[in-house]
């Protein structure tokens, strides 16, 4: 018999006679003459009952069954007596697929996320890392479908480039030199490279889904991004994802409104077609979860300039662990505390300085900031990085030579603005960081199924 997802089973209206089901042991107890066992298969967070009794040809290997084996069930779907379950199977036939040994690491209900970061590759049978990958599914459906709905057009921009978007350096090498050779110069040849020139992982689509931008008008990339940066902590991975719109003939305004409208249209559909999955993050990860959605879906998001914000961090009396500063990067605890503690709500920080942001955003008037922007939101900080972008040939070679980028690297880049060059802006929203706020997961090494981090690339 065909199979059938236990999703589908457990919404059922009515019995639908035989019916067979694969899956995933989680528990099995054992009665006189039958024996139970929860069934789970993925699709869903519930799981069924199976009831084998011994009128079955294989009862003994039935008994055999441990916790984590893969069985085939086919039986009748009936309804069940007990408490909390719609519905049970009373199996005439149970396989087994593939059987789990006595060590199989998930036999308890509960472990720690410490020790399921260690077993990455079997962390997804569990109720929590189940769930939150099928909402990192869904989730990922819903920007594909939010920007479809916008009329915007997918684009995939370059893995492998020759140039660094952020400026900051911390970029994986990409080479097909011998890296013994290259120690004994000192240097590497990159003329001899596959490329003819130094070669990096991106660490973000912006700059080429801009040149899209100024053909199709508004386009977007969602994929893979890398930073080498030697971090240890709960917010950094050295590979994660990133939604990056750009959007032609949109000043800052605009790109505000834009990020303001996507953060709650994925609130909104987490909770209307996640409920179920939603609901073990609310009910058992962080009982305040809900409240902190209410807030997203419910107020208007803040917007305030940069300047404005480091004058309310210093008067607010409180000890930061870094000491704030005018002209400084605000760290995550300031972010923070903005969002959580001064506004509790999200809001938009605009026009930092020049100094401290890249070349592509466009200069102000009044010469000393940049058209920028984050959006800061509880318990996260800063969620969405973006900026109307430079358009004027000139600003941005003055830009580019007050930081020491060379020209011929981003020649491509400075010939859009020679040729019909028009007010544009984007933003980046990290995925993860998005998975974080939804769920309420605090480490972001949980939200994605094999994280890369320093020192480690086990699976």
């Amino acid at each position: 018999m065909e199979r059938i997802k236990i999703k589908k089973l457990l919404a059922s209206d009515s019995e639908m006679g035989r019916v067979t089901v694969k899956g995933w042991v989680r528990t099995r107890r054992d009665s006189k003459g039958f024996s139970f066992m929860e069934l789970n298969d993925g699709s869903c967070l519930g799981n069924i009952q199976i009831i084998a009794d011994n009128t079955l040809p294989n009862y003994a290997d039935a008994l055999s069954i441990t916790t984590g084996s893969a069985i085939s069930v086919t039986g009748k779907l009936i309804p069940s007596p007990g408490k909390g379950q719609k519905w049970e199977i009373h199996a005439d036939s149970v396989e087994i697929v593939g059987q789990a040994p006595e060590d199989y690491p998930l036999q308890k209900k509960r472990h720690s996320d410490e020790f399921l970061r260690k077993i990455a590759h079997l962390r997804s049978r569990t109720n929590k890392y189940g769930a939150m990958f099928r909402i990192r599914s869904e989730m990922s459906w819903a920007i594909h479908n939010f920007y479809r709905e916008k009329g915007f057009r997918y684009l995939h921009t370059p893995i492998i480039t020759g140039s660094d978007c952020e400026g900051a350096g911390e970029m994986f090498r990409v080479t097909v030199l011998d890296p013994v050779a290259s120690g004994k110069t000192g240097k590497a040849d990159y003329a001899g490279d596959f490329f003819g020139q130094e070669a990096n992982l991106t660490v973000s689509g912006q700059l080429s889904a801009e040149m899209f931008a100024l053909a199709l008008g508004d386009v977007y990339t969602f994929g893979p991004t890398f930073r080498a940066e030697n971090s240890n902590t709960s917010r950094h991975v050295a590979e994660f994802w990133m939604v990056e719109p750009e959007m032609a003939f949109c000043d800052l305004q605009g790109n505000m409104d834009h990020g303001e409208e996507l953060l709650k249209y994925l609130v909104t559909h987490a909770l209307e077609f996640c409920s179920e999955d939603m609901n073990l993050f609310t009910s058992f990860v962080d009982k305040g979860l809900q409240k902190v959605l209410n807030t997203l879906l419910n107020e208007t998001y803040e917007r305030i300039n940069y300047e404005d914000a480091v004058d309310l961090l210093l008067k607010s009396g409180r000890e930061f662990e870094y000491k704030v500063e005018k002209g400084m990067d605000l760290q995550s605890e300031h972010e923070r505390f903005l969002a959580e503690e001064y506004f509790k709500k999200p809001l938009f920080l605009m026009n930092y300085p020049r100094g401290i942001k890249p070349f592509y955003m466009r200069l102000n008037d009044d010469g000393r900031t940049v058209a920028a922007v984050d959006l800061l939101v509880p318990r996260i900080g800063e969620i969405i990085g973006g900026s109307q972008r430079e358009e004027r040939l000139e600003m941005l070679e003055k830009r580019m030579e007050e930081m020491n980028l060379p020209r011929e690297n981003y020649w491509w880049y400075l010939d859009s603005r020679r040729f019909g060059s028009v007010p544009h802006s984007g933003f980046g929203m990290g995925f993860e960081r998005l998975l974080m706020l939804i769920t309420g997961v605090t480490n972001i090494r949980d939200v994605i199924p094999f994280p890369r981090t320093p020192g480690s690339i086990d699976f």
